[in-house]
């Protein structure tokens, strides 16, 4: 009869070891959970770990010190619609093709986009929120953005055009309308459902929470109307229109300009009636984030759950005079970025990382957590290095695309580790309107106050943007789609200053 007696020393080592090397490769191929939290219109300086000291988001902050703050990232379309697309695809958008006034996501952009490339390989895809495109190869689903690519998710909580603040507004929402009438927390109920049920089946999972928080209309959630009842924010060194008055002219002929006046931030009581509602919508989200970050722990699956924060584009708030996003200044197009893996916490110390990234960077670092191939169309490339030394630098340049509104907006931009330098090709006598470039120093001059253009001594570094441009402009006319528009830009965006 057999009994633990019988073994021998030597098989019982062999057995212990088996059963080691079996619960190591267990652990060793358990893929982590996923989970991506987008905002709308979140400009980068709205946390305390931005310098924001009046700011309060709790949950944000816990997250930034458990994880890798990116200070310098970037969308490289700064607008909601384009954003969306390079975020879900890995590509800049003259290879989506993808944006107003352009038209929707192709089939095949989408078919390499990351909830279809995670969904094959095994992982359960949710989605919640703004949607923000459309995915047709007629240029159609106008205002359905999200009706063809949520067959592609086994979770689906998203809503088309702009949503709702307002749950019960919001179809897919509505079962949640009654305990949470406030849609940026109703989509954390949501997500915690699709969490629940991915940890029943016993599935890796991957939640992509698209709030509408806090674009505009300005509709906080009325149970958070004290957060910021007496706080009086602080104006950035940039802000007003005398801040604005160096930038190029085509900076003024798009609806940012008039949105400075229009928006209420030329006046004080006005300026601080509209940050203080700016700041509650933040502050919802950081409470619904609070909600599944409260459910992971409850869960126990918190230590093995990647965390992705992020915005679809920056706001201007009234730096330089302007209101809205879209152009390539700093507050327009600069996000914050905060990466959490709790695998890489338990190993040492975390902290910032001066390293440039870019929006389509989040897609590709998402697939690698996942083990799943990024595809060679992709223009990102993933995070993961630098998440592992945050001194490391995975890019040398990225673009910044704006081609959508007035033709007198238009431009291309290119940033490296230290330098900004935008182009604006549009050209108008009448209006006094002439190509014009602008090279700013972003690290010693943040807020972008000096054009250094055409300042002697920096005429080298000039030159060298120059050919920065000239190469990416390169890959535009190679990579670009030949419809919607976008392969016009190849000829038009070709410098004309010397």
């Amino acid at each position: 009869m057999w009994s633990f007696k019988n073994i021998t020393s030597v098989s019982l080592l062999v057995l212990v070891f088996g059963l080691q090397s079996c619960q190591s490769q267990d652990q060793k191929e358990k893929k982590p959970n996923i989970i991506f939290f987008f905002t709308d219109d979140q400009s980068y300086d709205t946390q305390k770990d931005f310098g924001n000291s009046k700011v309060k988001t709790p949950n944000l902050d816990v997250l930034a010190s458990k994880g890798v703050v990116f200070s310098r990232h970037y969308n490289t379309t700064a607008i909601c619609m384009a954003s969306r697309a390079n975020v879900m695809t890995g590509q800049y958008e003259y290879k989506t093709g993808c944006n107003f006034d352009h038209g929707s996501l192709g089939t095949k952009q989408w078919s390499t986009s990351y909830p279809v490339l995670l969904r094959k390989a095994g992982y359960r895809v949710g989605f919640a929120g703004k949607f923000g495109f459309s995915v047709s190869d007629t240029n159609g689903g106008w205002k359905k953005e999200g009706e063809v690519a949520k067959k592609d998710f086994d979770f689906w909580a998203g809503g088309p055009h702009q949503t709702s603040y307002k749950t019960i507004e919001n179809k897919s929402l509505a079962k949640y309308a009654k305990e949470y009438p406030h849609s940026t927390r109703a989509y954390g109920a949501a997500s915690i459902d699709f969490i629940r049920e991915s940890v029943k089946e016993d599935e890796p999972f991957c939640m992509s929470v698209f709030f509408k928080a806090p674009h505009k209309p300005s509709e906080p959630d009325p149970m958070f109307d004290n957060v910021y009842k007496n706080t009086v924010f602080d104006k950035l060194p940039n802000y007003g229109r005398e801040a604005g008055k160096h930038l190029a002219k085509q900076s003024r002929m798009g609806r940012q300009y008039p949105r400075f006046v229009e928006w209420g931030y030329d006046k004080e009581e006005t300026y601080q009636a509209a940050l203080r509602k700016y700041h509650q919508l933040i502050y919802g989200v950081d409470y619904s984030i609070g909600m599944v970050l409260e459910e992971l722990k409850k869960l126990n699956i918190d230590e093995n759950t990647i965390i992705i924060f992020s915005s679809d584009n920056g706001y201007f708030n009234g730096s330089h005079g302007l209101g809205s996003k879209v152009l390539p200044y700093e507050e327009g197009a600069r996000t914050p970025l905060i990466i959490v893996d709790p695998r890489e916490q338990q190993k040492k110390k975390i902290g910032r990382t001066t390293s440039l990234t870019g929006n389509v960077d989040i897609t590709a670092t998402i697939l690698d957590y996942a083990g799943v191939k990024i595809p060679t169309i992709y223009d990102g490339t993933s995070l993961l290095p630098v998440v592992k030394n945050t001194k490391t630098q995975v890019r040398k340049t990225l673009p910044i695309v704006q081609v959508w509104g007035p033709k007198a907006t238009h431009c291309l931009t290119v940033l490296n580790d230290q330098y900004k330098y935008v182009y604006w090709y549009y050209k108008d006598e009448k209006q006094n309107l002439y190509p014009t470039e602008e090279l700013f120093d972003v690290v010693n001059d943040p807020y972008e106050m000096v054009n250094i253009a055409s300042k002697p001594e920096h005429k080298d570094q000039l030159n060298k943007m120059r050919v920065l441009y000239d190469q990416q402009l390169e890959h535009w006319k190679k990579e670009s789609v030949n419809y919607n528009g976008y392969e016009q830009y190849g000829s038009l965006f070709k410098r004309d200053v010397k």
